[in-house]
């Protein structure tokens, strides 16, 4: 069927959507008609087939998002696509002991440029693109109509906006301003607060790593490195850590990260909690740590930052490795989307030659099922995380 008004595709360029991948590079497109940035516009291949609906932004290094695929009504599609990933938390948390987790997660629910993360009866909505952000009015009110929620909060504070011609937005959508909020996670209490907390307030995508490391920590000795508001902290003293100690640069993190254990009736005598750089800390101090995690902050933002992330990784890894004593367990972990798992072991690797330690990969990231990965569109896979025998 032949569009008026459509983006029409290079030829051999519309493969990838026809796959179902959602998005489309400008070097992908043969002409454009005019348009706003943030319009939904029909897509075609260069014998004008329909492809789908995607929104575009000629400001952006990806020009386009695909929110439906074939002749759908892209609002229809949306709202579908919504309902699914509702639907299936509903099946995964209906009942449990876990009342906060990602509703939607992008590409990998279908909504580009869309992340909803609940806490209890609480919304905390990030939108990344332009395009998603003229369809927040329309988000906002299929959220209230489906689920009640008691407030809606924006947290829209990406770097990637700018790119978008974005400014960072935060603030409330529905009801009163959150505040703190205390949200069960595999039935351990935590305090989070999206207004001031990272991300949308908690860091939900390692929340079966936390689990697993519970299982690890029977009668060890942890250290918890760039351990923010103590999430794996709270889980190796639930699994019955003989001693836990949590380092973070932030005063307020550890702050919180000692209510967090407080609000769970952790014993406190076994839990210390230092302020310091992570890397100047390893320098400085001995480790008789049983069990290491490392789970720093992204270090690659964007692609040219690869090198230096690398380096980062690197050096973090030998540091820990070096002083670690035989018969230990090493969690690392990185969040850079730039740096992918390929990338990662052979940094790791490369850290275990220099520390000259025998290293085995024992397991890998445990992945949140609330963070699915959309298999047409492989780039929302970020988290990495290698547990590692250090003999």
């Amino acid at each position: 069927m032949k569009t008026k008004g459509a983006v029409i595709l290079k030829p051999g360029k519309d493969k990838p959507l026809l796959h179902r991948h959602h998005w489309i590079f400008s070097g992908a497109i043969s002409s454009l008609p005019d348009f706003a940035d943030g319009d939904l516009l029909p897509v075609e291949t260069h014998d004008r087939k329909c492809v789908g609906t995607a929104y575009f932004n000629k400001k952006a290094t990806i020009a386009g998002r695909m929110v439906a695929f074939g002749e759908r009504d892209p609002y229809e599609a949306i709202e579908k696509n919504l309902q699914e990933a509702l639907d299936f938390r509903e099946r995964m948390f209906s009942g449990s002991n876990t009342t906060a987790y990602r509703l939607v997660n992008g590409e990998g629910d279908l909504l580009p440029g869309l992340v909803i993360d609940r806490y209890a009866d609480v919304l905390v909505l990030q939108i990344s693109t332009l395009g998603m952000e003229r369809l927040k009015s329309f988000i906002v009110d299929l959220l209230l109509r489906k689920l009640k929620p008691k407030a809606i909060f924006e947290k829209s504070t990406l770097a990637s906006r700018k790119e978008e011609g974005l400014q960072e937005v935060q603030g409330v959508l529905f009801g009163d301003k959150p505040g703190e909020i205390e949200v069960l996670e595999h039935g351990l209490r935590f305090i989070v607060h999206p207004e001031e907390g990272q991300k949308t307030g908690f860091f939900l995508d390692h929340r079966e790593m936390r689990q697993g490391m519970r299982e690890l920590s029977f009668n060890k000795r942890v250290l918890n490195c760039f351990a923010y508001t103590g999430g794996f902290s709270v889980y190796a003293g639930a699994g019955g850590a003989e001693q836990v100690v949590s380092v973070d640069i932030s005063d307020k993190a550890m702050a919180m990260a000692r209510r967090n254990v407080a609000a769970n009736n952790l014993p406190n005598n076994n839990q210390e909690f230092i302020t310091a750089d992570v890397f100047a800390y390893l320098r400085q101090n001995p480790i008789d740590s049983d069990l290491v995690i490392l789970d720093p902050p992204a270090f690659a933002k964007r692609r040219k930052d690869i090198v230096a992330a690398c380096r980062g990784y690197k050096d973090i890894n030998r540091l820990a490795m070096q002083k670690m004593p035989k018969q230990s367990i090493l969690l690392t972990c990185s969040c850079s989307y730039f740096v992918d798992e390929a990338l990662f072991q052979k940094v790791v690797f490369q850290a275990a030659v220099e520390a000259g330690r025998s290293a085995r990969i024992i397991g890998r990231h445990r992945m949140a099922a609330d963070h699915p990965v959309n298999i047409c569109h492989p780039e929302g896979d970020y988290l990495k995380s290698l547990l590692i025998y250090l003999a």
